[in-house]
């Protein structure tokens, strides 16, 4: 060992990279060489301490950096051990220190905060470590619960990795219970800090999302809109806007969102032309524990104006976004995000089309199931919003077809519209005031969408069903009506009375002449009496 001037071991991966390369140590430091012309090279002066343990794949050699920056090598054999304690004490005089990891399989234990690293530790054994540099989001979906996001299940794989035979972490939640001591801010006020006690779960929560905010602020924003109103997920956030990607900031919520991943942008006047609503399009969708939202919609009053300056230098201005955004902004706030995510993503705002409905707006007002909403007739697409938001394109329709329309003299103040895709599926609005059919069906015969009206069989049943229910207050003259078609034989002989609640009928007596003048006129004698006198 003494006369070789470097170490090699093979196979060998590289933190969390699929990629595997050659290993080597040397006197004036060591090294990893893998696929793509991936390199990294530690020199001998910046090592500070080397750690040896299981992990996932083989053995993994930790090394620490004087700069905290730590490094994983994994892949290694247990056979590897003596060697590579050899080589460190002959080159850098720095032992390699051997840790133990846990595999009680226990899921409780105690959490601690390494530089960008969380350990999860039981009985002083690591049993994980977690790299939060590598996390996306972090969110408290219930009491005393955190959880941390590494991975959109929706999210492409990176090239040349089949995902079908990767196993990654995409998110992980932690129970939190209990409270610990308020941190100390002022020795003045010692005693009083230490009685105060703040819930756990939110001293771990608010620890991460510092970690996260660290790993993800290499870049300063461009610019910040604040408390802007979401409907869909509901809440209200913070939108900062960076090179490559946009972060949402809740009270509940904090997510990250590439640029690539926005796909869609709309922008919208809402019916009471007062409010404008903003729809942002994304795939993979964001989530909220096992929700997902495909689409975020914003509301900002139409006459709100804001004044900002963006945190760009007049050279990216002209040169990287080609004079797509402005130094300063003073105007409408809707006017000004609209711009700004156009310019950073690329994607084209949609606006709304030459539609309207039967009062002049935009969208017309309907329910989808039990949500109520608009529907917002577009170019090339239907877009239901605020919830579910549903996008439904245009040449993916197979047919719609309209219910109770078309009946006149109908109780019914609003028909239904059901449209069935080329997929199969079929989605349906309810509830449609009926002065809108006539502009909605103008709009999908220019669009040449294929239309029908169901037959009148089905709005015939409805009104049987009405006439059902007012037969149980039906007047006096609902009963003659009924009882003249009996005994002209246009009704039916059995009209379903019973005994006890209606004397027995004796208008078909034989032997009398006429029933009306017995029925309705006041002089006439009963037949019952008649009877007796000629007895």
């Amino acid at each position: 060992m003494s006369d070789k001037k470097n170490v090699d071991f093979n196979s060998i991966y590289c933190g969390l990279q699929p990629d595997l390369g050659r290993f080597r140590l040397s006197q004036n430091g060591l090294g990893w060489k893998g696929g793509r012309d991936r390199t990294i090279i530690v020199a001998t002066d910046d090592l500070k301490k080397m750690t040896w343990f299981r992990a996932a794949r083989g053995y993994e050699l930790r090394i620490l950096q004087k700069d905290n920056t730590i490094l994983r090598f994994d892949g290694f054999k247990p056979d590897d051990l003596e060697e590579l304690k050899e080589a460190a004490r002959i080159f850098y005089k720095i032992p390699i220190e051997i840790k133990e990891v846990s595999v009680k399989g226990w899921n409780w234990g105690k959490t601690e905060f390494q530089g960008s690293n969380l350990n999860f530790s039981v009985g002083n054994k690591t049993m994980f470590e977690l790299p939060l540099g590598q996390a996306i989001a972090t969110n408290k979906p219930g009491k005393n619960e955190v959880a941390i996001n590494f991975v959109d299940p929706g999210q492409p794989a990176p090239d040349g990795i089949d995902p079908k035979k990767v196993d990654e972490l995409m998110d992980i939640t932690f129970y939190v219970p209990g409270t610990v001591a308020k941190e100390v801010t002022d020795e003045t006020n010692v005693e009083d800090d230490e009685e105060e006690e703040v819930n756990a779960d939110m001293v771990f929560y608010e620890t991460v999302k510092s970690k996260l905010e660290l790993s993800q602020m290499t870049t300063e924003n461009i610019v910040q809109f604040q408390e802007a109103l979401c409907l869909t997920p509901r809440g209200r956030y913070n939108i900062d806007m960076y090179q490559g990607f946009l972060r949402l900031r809740g009270k509940t919520y904090d997510y990250k969102i590439l640029y690539s991943n926005i796909i869609k942008l709309f922008l919208l006047l809402k019916p009471d032309e007062v409010h404008v609503l903003f729809v942002i399009g994304l795939d993979p969708p964001l989530r909220q524990g096992q929700t997902k939202y495909p689409f975020l919609v914003f509301q900002f009053v139409r006459e709100e104006e804001i004044d900002v300056d963006l945190n760009l230098e007049d050279q990216a201005l002209d040169e990287k976004y080609e004079n797509k955004l402005q130094k300063h902004y003073d105007a409408p706030t809707f006017e000004v995000i609209s711009n700004v995510f156009q310019a950073l993503t690329g994607r084209k705002v949609i606006t709304q089309s030459t539609y309207r409905s039967h009062h002049g707006a935009t969208a017309l007002k309907c329910s989808m199931k039990a949500n109520e909403g608009f529907l917002y007739p577009l170019e090339k697409s239907l877009l239901f919003i605020p919830k579910p938001p549903t996008f439904i394109p245009l040449n993916e329709i197979s047919i719609i077809t309209f219910s109770r329309v078309g009946q006149s003299g109908g109780s019914s103040r609003t028909f239904d519209m059901k449209i069935n895709m080329k997929s199969g599926n079929d989605i349906q609005f309810s509830s449609i005031n009926r002065e809108e059919y006539a502009n909605i069906e103008d709009y999908l015969k220019q669009k040449k969408i294929k239309v029908k009206s169901e037959g009148s069989e089905e709005t015939l049943l409805t009104y049987t069903d009405l006439a059902e229910l007012d037969d149980e207050d039906e007047d006096e003259e609902d009963e003659y009506e009924s009882r003249k078609k009996r005994k002209t034989g246009n009704g039916p002989t059995d009209d379903g009375y019973s005994d006890e609640d209606e004397s027995p009928d004796e208008d078909f007596a034989p032997d009398s002449e006429s029933d009306v003048p017995e029925e309705y006129d006041s002089d006439a004698q009963g037949p019952s009496s008649g009877g007796e006198e000629e007895e």
